[in-house]
């Protein structure tokens, strides 16, 4: 394609509304241009990544014998009500007024009902259908570009299994091609294991990429591979200890509310210390200890206790207790059920609350003098912490999520009645999965990692274009010939060529304009080199430059070409 008659609308300055890397560039290179908040235009060079994108996507499960749907994106509002999930979407869910149909989140709901209509026997399972099509959500605060959007473009497959056994080959079948296809667009990614949420299920994988943009708060140990969430991370931090055997002593603590005052004031670790917190379970007081300065995760403690879970207002806490927050114990407290973190088990020499204002209990034995209900796994994991596998420190980091696979099994086809024949004749729920893959993430989560000062630096497999040929001095009339023909050639070549063959702007303006497009080779044709029969040659990514003899352009381009592909593959 060439410059002068293509619509590639760059931008020299950052747009103040884009605040993650991966936005501004997507704007200033003429990917993407906004329409409505969470809501983008993909123009012709960020469409031409995306169809790359959809295109390896589709390889790869067309190898796992995936079949292509595509079905629609207006759904009856009753399908949605026959497993609950209009109403646990909430607003997240867009819904017609003139009409009782709902533009679809996700597509669990269509598939089951076409297979309750025709899946009829055992004989008729396994399958795995898949689309790749345009999804909506009613994002309340739609942010960092296409990563947070109200419309996006996703491939969700789902797996239809006869056995539980199925469902796993078919789960483990989507994790091998989720790696292929991140490999293959060039991301570093990891996995890590999740809650399924409101898709519900037996199980589920996130597939994540590290970048400072990203939603995600993540553990990750760099020696083993570790990786968890941080809602379910946990770390290799041994249990407190201490002398035990000793009588319990009420000390004299004024005005001493937190953990660092009450360290402070009697000269001690915080280790030696346990925190009391007060919550509601199912409308009733429970008494959560965790280890001094350990944060209470309450995603873990959700799902510990199950049912309802939520903190006590702070003025209920003296008639409960009879004391205020920073003064209350385990030791004597009546009415409460009482859950620790597993680093109390067993723990002896504690000093915690003596629940009365201004006075805490030393020598607190958990065995001896607290009846413990319950100990889980409660807090959240911190940096430099060793990992469960290996001891290696542990990183905090922010990642972008680009997948996620769950196994559903039976959650929708017993709400929807989706049933087969066995071998036997008796009716059995369609047991399945549901494995998804966000488009405009994989390309926003690219640009994150692989970026410089002056633009994106593309890997060859989803680039817009494989070569960027600049006319430097156009009003040469020899050169521009040259170049026009060389054009031609390296498109019969089967490569793919962006042509800057403007005339009215300065050499320098199509230098920048090329570094920032990313296109990941370059072939310059300027005066000085033209004249000696040669060309310039430059890699975008790591800006190595070459001069080679213009007869062999195009095969220096392909080998080129083939080096840079085989390097993304092995970082990958």
């Amino acid at each position: 394609m060439r410059f002068s008659t293509s619509f590639f609308p760059t931008l020299k300055e950052t747009p103040s509304e884009a605040n993650i890397l991966s936005h501004q560039l997507m704007l200033r290179a003429g990917l993407i241009r906004p329409l409505a908040a969470g809501v983008y235009s993909f123009l012709p060079l960020g469409y031409r990544v995306m169809k790359k994108v959809m295109q390896i996507i589709r390889e790869e499960m067309d190898a796992i014998g995936g079949q292509e749907f595509h079905l629609p994106a207006l759904n009856p509002a009753e399908l949605w009500e026959e497993t609950d999930r209009l109403q646990a979407f909430g607003d997240i869910i867009f819904r017609l007024q003139n009409r009782p149909l709902v533009l679809a989140p996700t597509h669990e709901e269509v598939i089951c009902s076409i297979a309750r209509n025709e899946v009829r026997s055992y004989k008729d399972l396994p399958q795995i259908w898949y689309q790749i099509q345009t999804k909506f959500r009613n994002e309340p605060r739609p942010r960092s570009g296409v990563l947070r959007g109200r419309q996006f473009t996703m491939k969700d497959s789902y797996s239809l299994d006869a056995s539980w056994e199925g469902l796993d080959r078919s789960y483990e079948l989507h994790a091998e091609a989720y790696k292929k296809i991140y490999s293959r667009c060039g991301l570093k990614f990891f996995i890590v294991g999740a809650s399924s949420g409101a898709m519900g299920g037996t199980g589920s994988q996130e597939f994540m990429v590290e970048s400072p943009a990203g939603e995600d708060t993540v553990a990750l140990c760099d020696a083993c591979g570790y990786a968890a969430n941080l809602e379910v991370a946990t770390s290799g931090l041994q249990g407190v200890s201490g002398d035990g055997g000793k009588a319990l002593e009420e000390i004299y603590t004024p005005n001493v509310r937190t953990i660092d005052q009450l360290a402070e004031f009697l000269h001690t670790d915080t280790k030696c210390l346990a925190k009391s917190l007060v919550y509601k379970h199912d409308g009733k007081p429970v008494l959560i200890l965790m280890v001094g300065n350990d944060q209470l995760n309450e995603t873990k403690l959700q799902a510990a206790l199950g049912g309802t879970v939520e903190p006590f207002d702070p003025s209920e806490l003296k008639a409960l207790t009879g004391a205020d927050a920073g003064s209350i114990g385990p030791v004597g407290l009546k009415g409460f059920r009482i859950f620790a973190d597993l680093r109390l088990k067993g723990a002896k020499g504690l000093i915690s609350g003596a629940n009365k204002n201004d006075y805490h209990l030393a020598n607190i034995d958990m065995d001896r003098d607290v009846k413990v209900d319950g100990y889980f796994d409660l807090r959240t994991v911190t940096p430099g912490e060793p990992c469960p596998q290996c001891g290696a420190a542990i990183r905090i980091i922010h990642a972008i999520e680009v997948g996620h696979i769950f196994k559903l099994g039976t959650r929708y086809s017993d709400s929807m009645k989706a049933t087969f024949l066995d071998k036997n004749g008796e009716e059995r729920p369609i047991i399945m999965g549901s494995y998804g893959i966000g488009v405009e993430r994989i390309i926003a989560a690219h640009i994150e990692q692989h970026h410089d000062d002056s633009g994106i630096t593309w890997d060859p497999a989803i680039a817009p274009f494989h070569v960027h040929l600049i006319a430097v001095n156009t009003d040469n009339p020899s050169l521009v010939t040259f170049a026009d023909q060389l054009y031609e050639d390296i498109k019969r070549a089967g490569l793919e060529v962006i042509y800057d063959d403007r005339m009215e702007v300065s050499p320098g303006y199509k230098f920048n304009d090329a570094d920032l497009l990313g296109v990941p080779v370059q072939v310059i044709i300027g005066e000085r080199h033209f004249a000696s029969g040669n060309v310039e040659l430059k890699i975008r990514r790591t800006g190595e430059r070459k001069i080679v003899p213009q007869v062999s352009v195009i095969e220096e381009v392909k080998s080129t070409l083939a080096g840079l592909a085989s390097l993304s593959e092995g970082e990958a």
